[in-house]
């Protein structure tokens, strides 16, 4: 079943359509200021993918190109993708870049203490 998606010229919202009829002619509506000054747009595709599959994808050696343990960034944006293949939200970057500074400066810590 198609969804279209249509930008409001009033108001500049996103409004995704369900048509389940497409021979019928179809007049778009805006869901938040009801104008009917709508342009279509162009939707990203959506791909389902098996669980099997993501974790295959994240497994893959191959996407670990920019990964560097040490480099709390890198890993940051490495777990949000992580997060972000199993499906859940991993809050904002900048308390996670701040959690595993902390980590690596206490690693650092340990170190100089042996």
């Amino acid at each position: 079943m198609p969804i279209y998606e249509y930008r409001c010229e009033d108001c500049g919202r996103t409004s995704e359509f369900l048509l389940i009829k497409t021979d019928e002619t179809f007049i778009p509506q805006c869901k938040r200021c009801k104008s009917k000054k709508m342009s279509r747009v162009l939707s990203k595709v959506r791909v389902i993918r098996s669980e099997e599959s993501r974790m295959e994808s994240l497994a893959d050696p191959s996407k670990w190109g920019g990964l560097d343990e040490r480099d709390p960034k890198s890993m940051a944006k490495w777990m949000k993708r992580m997060g972000k293949e199993l499906g859940e939200d991993m809050g904002d970057a900048d308390g996670l870049n701040e959690a595993l500074e902390e980590e690596m400066a206490s690693k650092s810590n340990e170190e100089l203490d042996k």
